[in-house]
């Protein structure tokens, strides 16, 4: 996947988590938490669905590198450069 894809992966999963939000301003280097409304545990959603859509095991110690757009993408690039959707 490009990190074009990726984005909008994370974009798709931030919608489904946070259906009211409006992600079309969202900023990528600013902190999710700082721009749309998410609590620990729809951090951990993420983090669940691409698990679950990818297979990826996000390890908690790298949970850091998933707070904002770029460093999300940045983190997932090398991990989904081959991968496809599982479901």
């Amino acid at each position: 996947m490009t990190p074009v894809e990726i984005r909008e992966e994370i974009l798709d999963i931030l919608s489904d988590i946070a259906p009211d939000e409006d992600l079309s301003a969202l900023q990528d280097d600013v902190a999710f938490r700082d721009q749309v409304e998410l609590d620990s545990m729809d951090f951990l959603d993420i983090v669940m669905e691409l698990r679950k859509r990818y297979r990826i095991q996000v390890p908690e110690a790298d949970y850091p590198q998933l707070a904002s757009m770029r460093s999300t993408v940045t983190y997932l690039e090398p991990i989904m450069k081959d991968m496809q959707r599982v479901s």
